[in-house]
């Protein structure tokens, strides 16, 4: 696992050991940013269920100023605070170690919002996560206008076109592997 593009191409990332994390493959990622980018110009991303920290790191290595990340797992909390020193990123970024929908509810307390947000959950858990997470996202403004959110999932999952004020801009598959863009699109 590396980063692809941007001012870290090509660092190698540490990954989590056991069965309890799956990191998004380099060809996903790569067609992910290319999507959704594929470099930005500063502004905040969100990587949920962090995991490694990959997506995360990738995102500021292709612009995003400062980062959020959170995972529920100390190991994984060990190996994002590791890939972040090795990559020169532990000065902008921030990392929880909490579930989901807590970590959700501490930003909105702080005022956060985003212009990306990431959300890779468990394929087990992403049928209930997902589509709650990203309707709580919307009613409390986490995203920004003109923000994008990546949902990966199983490909046999189908999320809805539309929730709130945010719409599916783009669906990709990748063996069982699916990402759903969705976009709040200005007004």
């Amino acid at each position: 696992m590396r980063v692809i593009a941007g001012e870290r191409k090509g660092f190698r990332l540490e990954s989590v050991r056991g069965q309890d994390t799956r990191p998004t493959s380099d060809k996903v990622k790569e067609a992910v940013f290319h999507a959704i980018g594929p470099f930005f110009d500063g502004g905040w991303v969100l990587d949920l269920y962090a995991g490694t920290g990959n997506l995360g790191i990738e995102a500021l290595s292709r612009g995003m100023e400062h980062a959020v990340f959170v995972d529920q797992s100390k190991n994984a909390i060990r190996v994002i605070q590791n890939n972040l020193v090795h990559t020169g990123y532990a000065s902008c970024s921030e990392v929880y170690l909490n579930h989901a929908d807590r970590a959700l509810r501490a930003l909105v307390k702080r005022g956060k919002s985003f212009r990306l947000i990431l959300l890779d959950p468990p394929y087990a858990r992403a049928g209930q996560a997902l589509p709650s997470h990203i309707q709580f996202i919307d009613e409390y403004s986490l995203l920004e206008q003109g923000g994008t959110i990546v949902a990966e999932h199983a490909e046999s999952l189908t999320l809805p076109e539309s929730i709130g004020r945010l719409t599916v801009v783009k669906t990709m598959v990748f063996g069982d592997t699916a990402v759903t863009n969705y976009k709040y699109l200005k007004v």
